[in-house]
């Protein structure tokens, strides 16, 4: 079962909103193999009257199998089994001690009917919805405050696809949102916004609510956004995002590579983030970090807080049909400091453009080491160091 079967999750939007995953304690999240075991009982989606045509609207059959799978919780949890086929379906909710299992040839197909789309509370760290004042829509695949949650093995999103058509409004794949001890491996997501979006809260509400996303591992996976990042943190990270190893990222035909998104008001940190060993094919920018992103829930945010972007290293990168190697436009009240790039070789293809147009940087400050294009003056501070080291805890030195 683990990384053994290829499977596909169709237009998966925010997923993951403040889910616990066991793995606490862990040095490398997705090195942590535990022995899976199997649950004590286990459905198949075809008994509570699912089709997988890819026509059949199999929404209920998801809420009525979970629903009935809840009661045995404090029975050592369920597994829910979906075989192969095209299972179309609105979005519903998981339940903690749940594995969901997708055979081979599974995909789960999200409807193109905006009604099959529930609209509920907006989360506690966020106030509102995002899309509407309010109330939010419901994630394809939605868990909040659950634990011991499977996808295809244990407590990991592995080797699955994700895919939402380049034209899609603001679709996202994986979303960790206040979320810790996470491991995302293995796989492939194609976007129209975001691929993978690391978060932890809006503004004042982000603040009070005060649960960071934090332990993550992210490893061998291919990413494609087509109008937003493959890899972004933010901007909604107010409760603070941490601890963050990212290796063997794999990036293609993106709007943007890498980015770290905040602004006044949101308070809060991301601080402790590796990532190294990145390939990047036909991206315009590849790297960026912006302190002006993002709007606001309403007007009771306090312009005071100022979120803190630190400790942030990336290393050992590739790049071809490269359009801006860096975009780095911090805080002036907060600048973003240090971050740390070393062995980065990027083959910018705007000919009229010199090595220092390459770059464009203010309010930041970090070091370089080898690095072409040659960046901006302010990453020639030698005195500055970050880490790609981590501790016993799977935390990076020096923080």
């Amino acid at each position: 079962m683990e990384g053994t079967e290829k499977t596909a999750l169709l237009l998966l939007l925010p997923l993951s909103n403040a889910v616990e995953l066991n793995l606490k304690g862990c040095e490398k999240q997705c090195d942590y193999k535990p022995k899976l075991q199997p649950r004590p009982h286990s459905v198949s989606i075809l008994e509570f009257g699912a089709v997988g045509d890819g026509k059949t609207l199999n929404t209920i059959a998801f809420q009525n199998a979970i629903f009935y799978l809840k009661s045995f919780a404090d029975k050592g949890g369920a597994q829910l089994y979906v075989p192969p086929g095209k299972w179309l379906t609105g979005s519903f909710n998981l339940t903690s001690h749940l594995t969901l299992f997708l055979a081979r040839g599974a995909i789960i197909l999200g409807s193109q009917d905006m009604s099959h789309w529930e609209v509920v509370e907006p989360l506690p760290s966020y106030g509102r919805g995002l899309e509407l004042p309010g109330g939010r829509y419901r994630s394809l695949i939605n868990g909040y405050m659950l634990n011991d949650v499977v996808i295809t093995a244990m407590c990991k999103f592995r080797t699955f696809s994700v895919y939402a058509p380049p034209e899609s409004p603001y679709t996202v794949g994986i979303v960790p949102d206040s979320s810790d001890s996470v491991c995302i491996e293995n796989c492939s997501i194609s976007t129209g916004y975001d691929a993978i979006a690391l978060k932890s809260g809006w503004d004042e509400y982000g603040i009070a609510y005060d649960r960071p996303t934090e332990s993550v591992h992210i490893k061998q996976v291919y990413l494609q956004s087509s109008s937003g990042s493959a890899l972004a943190f933010g901007s909604e990270m107010s409760g603070g995002i941490s601890d963050v190893l990212v290796e063997h990222l794999y990036i293609y035909n993106s709007f943007c590579g890498v980015e770290f998104r905040t602004t006044k008001g949101r308070g809060g940190y991301i601080k402790g983030i590796v990532i190294s060993d990145t390939e990047m094919t036909s991206v315009r920018t590849a790297f960026a970090a912006t302190g002006q992103s993002g709007s606001h829930p309403d007007d009771n945010f306090d312009p005071n807080a100022l979120p803190i972007l630190q400790q942030i290293t990336l290393e050992n990168a590739i790049g071809t049909n490269i359009t801006l190697a860096g975009n780095f436009t911090g805080i002036q009240e907060s600048p973003f400091t240090p971050i740390c790039l070393s062995n980065i070789s990027l083959s910018v293809t705007c000919s009229s453009c010199s090595s220092s147009s390459s770059w464009v940087c203010s309010n930041v400050l970090g070091s370089s080491w080898l690095v072409f294009p040659e960046p901006c003056p302010e990453f020639s501070n030698s005195s500055l160091s970050c880490s790609s080291l981590l501790d016993s805890d799977g935390r990076a030195v020096g923080l």
